[in-house]
């Protein structure tokens, strides 16, 4: 379910308490127990179930029986979390529409401080144990539910982000609050929507910007034109969570495809060819 302002406005006191009670006991119950729910925000039980009946109406929380009954907040329930400390701190004033979706993220466009792209990371939403097979950032070890993962998603892209601009033109990093990225809204199309004037110009302008992005001890490595945007003359790099550093061991491979993906695109749509060998050595220059 999507997030809904509508809902977030309704929300009592009370079960803004149960959500946070059951992001904190995640972090030990893939599933939380009724009683420990009504021990940790002191609320009696017939309280708590009508609460929780609200939340699920709504689709924040899911209640289970297997493998023991409990409650687990889902990604509207953490959404939900985020935007309201977004909101306290003054970054977000207002939600907007939804804007765009991939396979592992929703971006909504937002007001703050004028008008602001707001990126909520659902990493895992279809296979999360896919995902953590082929993300290093997470541990191999412990607990780690779906909604952690989509925080240290958040965590590295917002530090990427950071790490680049201005020097690199990719969003203006704003705020992040646990799985939630609030950046510049990039009044732009995605390079693959659209037919470039001079794509021979964007295709260097892209380089450019890749290699900067390595000299400053970034690679995207999972860059391709569906994360291009094209915003009149500029050429803006988004979606960076599964960066990796120029030291990585697997950095020199990682670079190759990204570099590739982008010169494949131009040959294929634009018939221009250019060396793989020959635009790498520019990148790492």
């Amino acid at each position: 379910m999507a997030i809904s302002a509508d809902h977030i406005r309704q929300l009592h006191p009370f079960e803004i308490r149960i959500l946070n009670t059951l992001e904190r006991l995640m972090r030990t119950y893939a599933w939380v127990p009724l009683e420990l729910i009504k021990k940790s925000t002191g609320l009696s039980e017939s309280e708590v179930l009508f609460r929780l009946g609200r939340l699920m109406e709504m689709g924040m929380v899911r209640y289970d029986v297997v493998p023991y009954e409990g409650y687990s907040l889902i990604f509207a329930g953490y959404d939900t979390l985020a935007l309201l400390s977004l909101t306290r701190k003054g970054t977000v004033s207002a939600l907007g529409s939804q804007i765009g979706e991939g396979k592992e993220s929703v971006v909504y466009e937002a007001l703050g401080l004028g008008s602001v792209a707001l990126k909520f990371h659902h990493v895992g939403q279809r296979s999360f144990q896919s995902v953590r097979l082929s993300r290093e950032y997470l541990p191999e070890e412990g607990h780690c539910p779906w909604i952690f993962a989509s925080r240290f998603s958040a965590e590295r892209e917002h530090t990427a982000l950071k790490k680049l601009y201005p020097r690199v033109r990719v969003p203006l990093p704003i705020d992040r609050n646990r799985n939630v990225v609030a950046m510049e809204f990039i009044h732009g199309v995605n390079m693959h929507r659209c037919h470039l004037q001079d794509p021979a110009f964007t295709m260097e302008a892209i380089l450019t910007s890749v290699s900067l992005a390595y000299t400053l001890g970034v690679i995207h490595a999972d860059l391709s034109e569906y994360n291009v945007m094209i915003d009149g003359d500029e050429v803006v790099l988004i979606d960076w969570p599964q960066w990796i550093a120029p030291d990585h061991p697997n950095a020199g491979e990682i670079l190759a495809r990204d570099v590739g993906n982008i010169l494949r695109y131009f040959k294929r749509k634009y018939k221009i060819e250019r060396d793989l060998a020959t635009a790498i050595a520019r990148v790492t220059g």
